[in-house]
Protein backbone atom coordinates (compact mmCIF):
# COMPACT_ATOMS: atom_id res chain seq x y z
CA UNK A 1 0.00 0.00 0.00
CA UNK A 2 2.96 2.25 1.24
CA UNK A 3 4.30 1.74 -2.73
CA UNK A 4 1.39 2.66 -4.50
CA UNK A 5 0.53 5.47 -2.08
CA UNK A 6 4.54 6.56 -3.35
CA UNK A 7 3.28 6.53 -7.01
CA UNK A 8 -0.36 8.03 -6.82
CA UNK A 9 0.96 10.84 -4.42
CA UNK A 10 4.49 11.78 -5.79
CA UNK A 11 2.98 13.75 -8.83
CA UNK A 12 0.58 15.84 -6.46
CA UNK A 13 3.78 16.61 -4.21
CA UNK A 14 5.29 18.17 -6.50
CA UNK A 15 2.97 20.10 -8.23
CA UNK A 16 2.74 21.81 -4.69
CA UNK A 17 6.07 21.91 -4.26
CA UNK A 18 6.62 23.74 -7.70
CA UNK A 19 3.18 26.18 -6.97
CA UNK A 20 4.32 27.31 -3.24
CA UNK A 21 7.48 28.59 -5.27
CA UNK A 22 5.85 30.10 -8.28
CA UNK A 23 2.81 31.30 -6.33
CA UNK A 24 5.82 33.09 -3.45
CA UNK A 25 7.85 34.71 -5.95
CA UNK A 26 5.86 37.65 -7.12
CA UNK A 27 5.05 38.07 -3.19
CA UNK A 28 8.49 37.85 -2.40
CA UNK A 29 9.62 40.40 -4.87
CA UNK A 30 6.50 42.87 -4.51
CA UNK A 31 7.21 42.99 -0.66
CA UNK A 32 11.17 43.77 -1.29
CA UNK A 33 10.34 46.17 -3.85
CA UNK A 34 7.76 48.03 -1.54
CA UNK A 35 8.37 47.53 2.70
CA UNK A 36 12.12 46.20 2.01
CA UNK A 37 13.64 43.30 2.93
CA UNK A 38 12.30 42.62 6.36
CA UNK A 39 9.07 42.38 4.85
CA UNK A 40 10.50 40.02 1.64
CA UNK A 41 12.33 37.65 4.87
CA UNK A 42 9.04 37.34 6.41
CA UNK A 43 7.30 35.98 2.65
CA UNK A 44 10.29 33.90 2.59
CA UNK A 45 9.84 32.21 5.96
CA UNK A 46 6.61 31.64 5.45
CA UNK A 47 6.95 30.24 2.09
CA UNK A 48 9.38 27.59 3.53
CA UNK A 49 6.60 26.87 6.38
CA UNK A 50 4.50 25.66 3.67
CA UNK A 51 7.42 24.15 1.78
CA UNK A 52 8.62 21.66 5.15
CA UNK A 53 4.46 21.23 5.66
CA UNK A 54 4.00 19.69 2.23
CA UNK A 55 6.05 16.71 2.96
CA UNK A 56 2.69 16.07 4.83
CA UNK A 57 1.51 15.27 1.25
CA UNK A 58 4.01 12.42 1.49
CA UNK A 59 2.71 11.07 4.51
CA UNK A 60 5.85 12.17 6.02
CA UNK A 61 6.23 12.44 10.08
CA UNK A 62 8.17 15.52 10.61
CA UNK A 63 10.09 16.70 13.68
CA UNK A 64 12.42 19.39 14.81
CA UNK A 65 14.23 19.17 17.52
CA UNK A 66 17.63 20.72 19.55
CA UNK A 67 16.29 24.56 18.75
CA UNK A 68 15.74 25.80 22.10
CA UNK A 69 19.73 25.18 22.84
CA UNK A 70 20.50 28.17 20.71
CA UNK A 71 22.55 30.65 20.91
CA UNK A 72 21.02 34.62 21.65
CA UNK A 73 23.52 37.39 19.96
CA UNK A 74 26.13 35.85 18.28
CA UNK A 75 26.41 34.52 14.61
CA UNK A 76 25.70 31.44 13.83
CA UNK A 77 27.42 28.42 11.29
CA UNK A 78 25.21 25.88 10.41
CA UNK A 79 26.94 22.61 9.17
CA UNK A 80 24.90 20.10 8.21
CA UNK A 81 24.99 16.66 6.32
CA UNK A 82 23.00 16.75 2.60
CA UNK A 83 20.50 14.69 1.85
CA UNK A 84 18.32 16.31 -0.62
CA UNK A 85 17.23 19.52 -2.24
CA UNK A 86 14.24 19.10 0.42
CA UNK A 87 17.18 19.97 2.87
CA UNK A 88 16.99 23.82 2.50
CA UNK A 89 13.29 25.03 3.17
CA UNK A 90 14.39 22.92 6.87
CA UNK A 91 17.27 24.79 7.08
CA UNK A 92 15.77 28.12 6.32
CA UNK A 93 12.36 27.29 8.56
CA UNK A 94 14.32 26.02 11.81
CA UNK A 95 17.14 28.48 11.72
CA UNK A 96 14.43 31.37 10.88
CA UNK A 97 15.53 34.14 13.83
CA UNK A 98 19.17 33.81 12.48
CA UNK A 99 17.72 34.87 8.65
CA UNK A 100 20.21 31.76 7.44
CA UNK A 101 21.88 32.44 3.78
CA UNK A 102 23.62 29.82 1.79
CA UNK A 103 26.86 29.03 0.00
CA UNK A 104 25.04 27.55 -3.17
CA UNK A 105 26.45 27.39 -6.77
CA UNK A 106 26.04 30.48 -9.07
CA UNK A 107 23.59 28.62 -11.39
CA UNK A 108 21.00 28.27 -8.53
CA UNK A 109 21.14 32.06 -8.97
CA UNK A 110 19.26 32.25 -12.16
CA UNK A 111 15.74 31.35 -13.38
CA UNK A 112 14.42 29.51 -10.43
CA UNK A 113 11.30 30.88 -9.18
CA UNK A 114 11.17 32.39 -5.13
CA UNK A 115 14.87 30.11 -4.93
CA UNK A 116 17.06 32.85 -6.75
CA UNK A 117 15.68 35.77 -5.52
CA UNK A 118 16.20 34.69 -2.14
CA UNK A 119 19.78 33.65 -2.92
CA UNK A 120 20.65 36.93 -4.40
CA UNK A 121 18.55 39.34 -2.00
CA UNK A 122 19.36 37.49 0.95
CA UNK A 123 22.36 38.19 0.23
CA UNK A 124 23.95 34.05 0.17
CA UNK A 125 27.34 33.54 -1.47
CA UNK A 126 27.15 32.49 -4.84
CA UNK A 127 29.96 30.38 -5.79
CA UNK A 128 32.10 29.56 -9.08
CA UNK A 129 33.50 26.10 -8.23
CA UNK A 130 35.80 26.36 -11.43
CA UNK A 131 37.15 29.19 -9.83
CA UNK A 132 38.80 29.02 -6.57
CA UNK A 133 39.66 32.80 -6.04
CA UNK A 134 35.98 34.02 -6.62
CA UNK A 135 34.38 31.02 -4.70
CA UNK A 136 36.94 32.56 -1.64
CA UNK A 137 35.80 36.14 -1.90
CA UNK A 138 31.97 35.24 -1.99
CA UNK A 139 32.46 33.15 1.15
CA UNK A 140 34.38 35.36 2.91
CA UNK A 141 32.03 38.37 2.19
CA UNK A 142 29.52 35.74 3.18
CA UNK A 143 31.23 35.62 6.68
CA UNK A 144 31.43 39.24 7.06
CA UNK A 145 28.22 39.54 7.24
CA UNK A 146 26.78 37.11 9.54
CA UNK A 147 29.80 38.73 11.85
CA UNK A 148 28.44 41.84 11.59
CA UNK A 149 24.75 41.26 11.91
CA UNK A 150 24.32 37.95 13.93
CA UNK A 151 22.74 36.16 10.95
CA UNK A 152 23.36 32.17 9.74
CA UNK A 153 25.47 30.77 7.28
CA UNK A 154 24.70 26.97 6.46
CA UNK A 155 27.62 25.39 4.79
CA UNK A 156 26.82 21.58 3.68
CA UNK A 157 30.88 20.61 3.97
CA UNK A 158 30.16 17.07 1.77
CA UNK A 159 30.08 19.12 -1.36
CA UNK A 160 27.00 16.87 -3.31
CA UNK A 161 24.20 16.01 -1.89
CA UNK A 162 24.20 11.94 -0.65
CA UNK A 163 21.90 10.04 -2.24
CA UNK A 164 22.45 7.04 -0.09
CA UNK A 165 22.33 9.01 3.28
CA UNK A 166 26.19 8.19 3.77
CA UNK A 167 27.58 11.03 5.16
CA UNK A 168 30.41 11.84 2.71
CA UNK A 169 33.71 13.23 3.84
CA UNK A 170 33.58 16.66 5.22
CA UNK A 171 36.38 19.14 3.30
CA UNK A 172 37.63 21.95 5.84
CA UNK A 173 38.11 25.04 3.46
CA UNK A 174 34.54 26.61 3.61
CA UNK A 175 34.38 26.16 7.08
CA UNK A 176 38.07 27.62 7.63
CA UNK A 177 36.99 30.65 5.05
CA UNK A 178 33.32 31.39 7.33
CA UNK A 179 35.65 31.60 10.33
CA UNK A 180 38.34 33.53 9.95
CA UNK A 181 35.17 36.41 8.28
CA UNK A 182 33.27 35.43 11.25
CA UNK A 183 36.10 35.26 14.48
CA UNK A 184 32.90 35.37 16.62
CA UNK A 185 30.41 32.62 15.26
CA UNK A 186 29.54 29.66 17.17
CA UNK A 187 29.01 26.01 15.06
CA UNK A 188 25.66 24.45 15.21
CA UNK A 189 25.88 21.00 13.94
CA UNK A 190 22.85 20.36 11.74
CA UNK A 191 21.51 16.56 11.33
CA UNK A 192 19.14 15.96 8.26
CA UNK A 193 17.74 12.64 8.13
CA UNK A 194 15.04 11.44 6.39
CA UNK A 195 14.93 13.07 3.05
CA UNK A 196 17.61 10.04 1.43
CA UNK A 197 15.34 7.33 2.32
CA UNK A 198 12.16 9.18 1.08
CA UNK A 199 13.83 9.78 -2.24
CA UNK A 200 15.49 5.97 -2.23
CA UNK A 201 14.44 6.22 -6.01
CA UNK A 202 15.62 9.57 -6.90
CA UNK A 203 12.58 12.04 -7.69
CA UNK A 204 9.77 9.07 -8.92
CA UNK A 205 8.53 7.45 -6.98
CA UNK A 206 9.24 8.82 -3.64
CA UNK A 207 8.67 6.82 -0.28
CA UNK A 208 5.64 7.46 1.55
CA UNK A 209 4.90 7.83 5.10
CA UNK A 210 8.91 8.56 5.98
CA UNK A 211 9.67 9.51 9.47
CA UNK A 212 11.94 12.80 8.72
CA UNK A 213 14.29 14.54 11.54
CA UNK A 214 16.01 17.85 11.79
CA UNK A 215 18.40 18.18 14.62
CA UNK A 216 20.34 20.81 15.99
CA UNK A 217 23.26 19.66 17.95
CA UNK A 218 24.85 21.33 21.09
CA UNK A 219 26.89 24.88 20.02
CA UNK A 220 30.24 24.15 19.32
CA UNK A 221 32.79 27.16 20.28
CA UNK A 222 35.28 27.03 17.80
CA UNK A 223 37.84 29.51 19.18
CA UNK A 224 41.48 27.79 19.56
CA UNK A 225 40.55 24.45 17.77
CA UNK A 226 42.41 23.48 14.98
CA UNK A 227 39.98 23.92 11.92
CA UNK A 228 40.72 20.10 10.39
CA UNK A 229 40.45 18.19 13.62
CA UNK A 230 37.03 20.36 14.47
CA UNK A 231 35.90 19.39 10.75
CA UNK A 232 36.28 15.71 11.37
CA UNK A 233 34.73 16.26 15.14
CA UNK A 234 32.07 17.41 13.29
CA UNK A 235 31.58 14.65 10.97
CA UNK A 236 31.32 12.25 13.72
CA UNK A 237 28.71 14.14 15.61
CA UNK A 238 26.53 14.10 12.93
CA UNK A 239 27.32 10.35 11.46
CA UNK A 240 26.89 9.06 15.19
CA UNK A 241 23.65 10.39 15.47
CA UNK A 242 22.48 9.01 11.84
CA UNK A 243 23.47 6.03 13.37
CA UNK A 244 26.36 5.01 11.31
CA UNK A 245 29.71 3.99 11.82
CA UNK A 246 32.27 6.33 12.84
Amino acid sequence: MRKVLGFLLTPIFHLYFGLVLVIFHPFQVIGHKLLGDHARRKVVDTLNFFLVKGLYIMGCRIKFSGFEQLPEGRPVIIVSNHQSLYDIPAVVYGFRKYYPKFISKIELGKNLPSISYNLIHGKSALIDRKNGSQSVKEIFKLGRLIQANNYAACIFPEGTRSKTGRVKKFMTAGLNTLLRAAPDAIIIPFVIDGHSRMMYNGMFPLKFGEKISYTALAPIEPKGKDVEELTADIQQLIKHKLGQSV
